[in-house]
């Protein structure tokens, strides 16, 4: 069939000859026959955007073509680039109205459901109310009976699942189980089986982690996630069932049997064992039962609940390393969406016995959204980014493949885990102790089933001695948690030896034995960060670090070398009020391998956020361990969303460095490694009290970097300045001292920032307000690290430099509002930006001053 296309008219005024510029005005269309057509898709296969001769090729190499015009050739290819991205955009809103058609069947469910809790709240409410009636208008006997009602109707609002003593010995009584694990696993998934609270800073969408929440008032701790994946269900229960892909705390899980009961349903008993958090509290395993069916209606069940010895379970106690945990139902649904993907219902529920953990940790174990960050959310993150990378969305770094990166991560991860925990059926003991209990030094004579091929090789040479690991545990009182991680990951010169990181690097290089007795005199160090890879959600990133400048032992100083990290953090990018983060690194090669030898060592901090508000915690900033009080602090939100005159923010960090050493070198490594380790608590416990909002007082001024004014008078020229060009006042003040001033500019809720006057790539920041400075998400001494055109985007640097001129001339300008980018990555978004000259008392160009109005984070 012919073709029709559109041809452009000929308004050039070029002199073509009187014969083509007849049969260019014969028409509005050019016919194009089935032959043409094929012989142009396949050109367009090739090259959807040919130039001028190489449409002149096209019609010399197809005689077919011959009587097309090169100006008909292009606008053949203009309509056929026009129809593929409408194609595309069909596409993608077809996509997309299926992700919002099951979005919203998912929110109507999630309606009905909360409909039905408000229904039993109500009722709930109502009885009580006649109960309390009842008792004030009886006597103390009846007021007791009636109160046994209200406790048993609550009771049965949240039953505790209970296993019934049944003959376990077949197939018969574990399916029994099994049927009765799934009914009470749908009605935490769809029902109201418990009181499930939103968990606050989780937006639901089509392309989001979907509804999370989690529980309240029910028998240990519990989390639920539902949303959107786009693949089919079989593929999701494959994923899910594989915890070990997904779940970075969970240390082995062994199908001890299955039995398969027809039609792909089968019964699973499984053995599990979870790292401990922190080095102050052991691990935990669970024995359970799990159980894969599908529903009348074609869903897929994935649920599993623990096995006590009167159904299944083990008849003894745990290992002397762990402490049993208990699974109550818990599992994934997995529903077909009409068009492809799924929507995935997951709950969590366990109980980790608290009696055995110490009391100052137990927000730990008795927080539901510690449990939906590190299993309920990871799930389904894990099976989200799992769907991408099928779908060819996600794109490769650093030459490898995005599950070659996201198991280079599990192994950080896993490394940093078994070194904290130290658990001695992987070959760990403790080293006797220098009189001081304020860090624990473990070692392990045989290498980690995480370090990689090549630490196989070391454990054969006769003077390998293995690796030793220097841990410790403290408070921290009033620090923001993302902050310090951040600060820690990203300016790694404030709290490192590099003496000892160098010679960690070497004992991965060429001298695996170098111990270093003293610091050697080392050249400066840069850090450069080059990314790998992150996760959909952009919380968990992966990454190498380049300091530049290092010499390997004192001979190598005139030659200095690169020293490279493998680096994993996770920092939140939104503000959800628990978040355990983490910031892991790793010597290696500049071209390591996908089994690179991996020797973690890093930082976690984790807030300790109670279930409800507890005594006010002591003020003290940062405790070592070995002192740390009984008691709750009190519960508030952490990580960005910091109150600056909140003094309760409690979080529990925990320290790990691994090394590796000669046999006849133990000691001296030991010895290093103690030093070490405290020289990094001091370090820390200066940055912990540099950034906590606390030391940040209207009483307080802040120091100012070195070479810089006076913070009073940098303020009081920030402030003259402003008035001098603008004529008008930048805030009001009482009094018009170098105090009042300073304060006034210190809490103003504008963000103010001062760089260098030369617009150049080393124009970088030197003071900010306190609005600053958690713009930039960073501290005074941070700062000075930070550069204009980093946090500028292409936009926003190109009115800079237009406006650049008039603030020379006329002192200041006003720019229109933007996007700009904080030291953690974050967009920021604000409504107008202010530029202005600062003078000094001699009237010369001191410094810019940036002040962004009414910012906030994208």
């Amino acid at each position: 069939m012919a073709l029709c296309f559109h041809r452009e008219s000929n308004s050039s005024g070029s002199n073509n000859s009187g014969k083509q510029q007849q049969q260019m005005d014969a028409g509005k269309y050019v016919r194009y026959t089935p032959e043409q057509v094929e012989a142009l898709e396949r050109v367009y296969d090739e090259c959807p955007k040919p130039t001028s001769l190489r449409r002149q090729q096209i019609i010399r190499e197809c005689p077919i073509l011959a009587n097309i015009e090169p100006k008909q050739i292009k606008v053949w290819f203009q309509n056929r680039r026009c129809r593929e991205k409408q194609r595309k955009e069909s596409s993608h809103l077809q996509t997309v109205n299926r992700k919002l058609s099951a979005m919203n069947k998912l929110l109507m469910e999630e309606n009905d459901r909360l409909q039905k809790q408000v229904s039993h709240l109500v009722y709930d409410n109502g009885h009580m109310r006649q109960q309390l009636q009842i008792v004030s208008t009886t006597t103390i006997d009846t007021g007791c009976d009636s109160i046994a009602l209200m406790s048993g109707r609550q009771t049965q609002q949240n039953p505790i699942p209970q296993l019934h003593k049944k003959d376990a010995d077949g197939p018969a009584g574990l399916l029994i189980i099994a049927e009765e694990t799934l009914a009470q696993f749908l009605g935490k998934a769809t029902g109201t089986a418990v009181d499930w609270v939103q968990m606050i800073g989780m937006k639901p969408g089509p392309d989001s982690t979907g509804l999370v929440a989690v529980s309240r008032n029910c028998i240990g701790i519990a989390a639920r996630a539902c949303g959107l994946v786009s693949l089919e269900p079989t593929k999701v229960a494959e994923i899910y069932k594989d915890r070990m892909s997904w779940y970075r705390d969970c240390r082995c899980l062994d199908v001890v049997s299955i039995i398969p009961t027809g039609n792909g349903v089968t019964i699973e008993l499984i053995y599990m064992q979870t790292y401990a958090l922190t080095t102050l509290a052991m691990a935990r395993d669970f024995w359970t039962l799990r159980y894969t069916t599908f529903l009348e209606d074609g869903s897929l069940v994935v649920c599993e609940r623990s096995l006590t010895s009167t159904t299944g379970g083990p008849s003894g106690p745990p290992d002397t390393c762990f402490v049993r945990g208990e699974m109550l139902p818990s599992g994934c649904l997995v529903r077909p969406c009409d068009g492809g993907g799924s929507t995935i219902h997951i709950v969590d529920h366990i109980d980790l016995d608290l009696l055995n953990v110490p009391e100052v940790l137990r927000p730990l174990y008795e927080s539901s959204k510690i449990l939906a960050q590190k299993m309920t959310i990871a799930a389904f993150r894990h099976i989200r980014q799992i769907a991408q990378e099928t779908n060819g969305e996600i794109q490769c770094n650093g030459g490898r493949q995005p599950a070659v990166l996201r198991a280079l991560s599990q192994r950080l991860c896993r490394g940093f885990n078994d070194a904290v925990n130290g658990i001695a059926d992987d070959g760990w003991s403790i080293m006797e102790s220098d009189g001081a209990d304020d860090i624990t030094i473990a070692i392990n004579p045989s290498p980690s089933k995480f370090l990689g091929s090549q630490f196989n090789t070391l454990s054969m040479l006769p003077t390998f001695g293995g690796v030793l690991c220097a841990r410790a545990s403290m408070l921290l009182q009033n620090v923001p948690p993302a902050l310090l991680i951040c600060f820690l990951r990203e300016h790694r010169s404030e709290w490192a030896d590099y003496g000892v990181d160098v010679y960690s690097a070497a004992s991965l290089k060429g001298s695996p034995y170098a111990v270093p007795c003293t610091k050697p005199g080392g050249l400066p160090s840069c850090q450069v960060i080059l990314p790998l890879a992150q996760t959909v959600e952009h919380e968990e990133s992966l990454e190498v670090v380049r300091l530049e400048g290092h010499a390997f032992s004192p001979e190598d100083l005139a030659l200095p070398r690169d020293m490279y990290l493998l680096q994993y953090a996770v920092v939140p990018m939104k503000r959800i009020a628990v978040h355990v983060l983490s910031s892991f690194f790793a010597p290696i090669d500049e071209t390591f391998g996908d089994d690179a030898s991996i020797l973690p060592s890093g930082f976690r901090v984790i807030p300790l956020v109670p279930k409800s508000d507890g005594p006010t915690a002591t003020t003290r900033t940062l405790d070592l361990a070995s002192a740390l009080e009984v008691g709750h602090g009190g519960a508030r939100p952490a990580g960005n969303s910091v109150d600056v005159n909140n003094q309760n923010v409690r979080s529990i960090l925990t320290i790990a460095f691994q090394f590796t050493f000669e046999s006849h070198y133990r000691d001296s490594v030991a010895l290093m490694a103690r030093q070490y380790i405290r020289s990094i608590i001091g370090s820390v416990q200066r940055v912990a009290m540099a950034i906590a909002p606390s030391r940040l007082s209207s009483q307080m001024v802040p120091k100012p970097p070195d070479g810089s004014p006076e913070s009073v008078i940098l303020a009081r020229w920030i402030s003259r300045s402003y008035r001098l060009h603008t004529r008008k006042e930048l805030f009001q003040v009482d009094s018009h001292s170098g105090d009042a001033v300073l304060k006034q500019l210190w809490h103003h809720s504008d963000a103010i920032l001062c760089c260098s006057v030369k617009m150049n790539a080393s124009a970088v920041f030197t003071f900010a307000n306190q609005a600053g400075l958690d713009m930039m998400e960073t501290t005074l001494v941070g700062l000075q690290d930070i550069m204009l055109e980093k946090i500028l985007d292409e936009a926003g640097r190109k009115i800079l430099l237009s406006e650049f001129s008039n603030i020379m001339h006329r002192g200041y300008a006003y720019l229109a509002g933007g996007v700009c980018i904080s030291s953690m990555g974050r967009a920021v978004s604000y409504e107008q930006a202010v530029v202005w000259k600062v003078l000094n008392d001699d009237d010369s160009n001191h410094c810019l001053a940036f002040m962004f109005v009414n910012w906030y984070f994208v």
